[in-house]
């Protein structure tokens, strides 16, 4: 590749990253609130009260899903594609469905955005093929493992949303206790287990 190659992709990346970093934390920031919510609802003793609060909670999470442009979709990766090209094909499709909202970005952040992009090409300028080369393999690293990261909490809210929609044709008293067990279940998914105690 040429250093002019070299460059664009490790702007792609970054690039990427930093929406992909949005969306993992908008998703990550619903899930560890689900968490402190169940756990403060504990102190409800009035189990119609608890119910309420239990839909409430759940709903607060699912609708991550139904507000399409809230979290983007990735794909998922084939069982023969390498990292590099699981992480390129993933940044085609994130690129192309561009955030509503995004187009309308104020002047000032695009103008921050501009002189980051500005200030990291300079910075590339300087640095050999190789170092840039080195830089982009650990952008696809990182990049990888927060997809699969990210794809693990999606998966989560949508199996959420599945079940709770499912969960309505239940009395009361029962649903009450299927949305417990929900709501644990998403607590103790080791997807969930792994990011919940990161700092934001």
């Amino acid at each position: 590749m040429s250093k002019e190659e070299v460059i664009e992709l490790n702007e792609r990346l970054r690039m990427v990253r930093v929406r992909l970093e949005d969306s993992y934390d908008t998703a990550k920031r619903s899930l560890t609130t689900l968490h402190t919510k169940y756990t403060d609802s504990k102190s409800v003793r009035n189990v119609f009260h608890r119910y309420t609060l239990l839909k409430i909670m759940i709903k607060d999470v699912i609708r991550l899903e139904t507000q399409y442009w809230t979290l983007v979709d990735i794909p998922k990766q084939e069982k023969q594609e390498t990292v590099p090209a699981f992480v390129l094909r993933a940044c085609s499709i994130m690129e192309k469905t561009q955030k509503s909202g995004e187009s309308v970005k104020s002047s000032a952040r695009m103008a921050e955005e501009e002189e980051k992009r500005r200030d990291n090409r300079e910075r590339l300028e300087d640095m050999t093929i190789a170092q840039i080369e080195a830089e982009n393999t650990q952008l696809t690293n990182d990049l990888y493992r927060l997809l699969k990261k990210y794809s693990g909490l999606r998966n989560l809210i949508r199996e959420l949303k599945s079940e709770y929609l499912n969960s309505k044709m239940y009395p009361i008293f029962i649903r009450y206790t299927i949305l417990k067990d929900m709501i644990k279940m998403v607590m103790h998914d080791p997807d969930f287990m792994e990011v919940c105690h990161e700092a934001d």
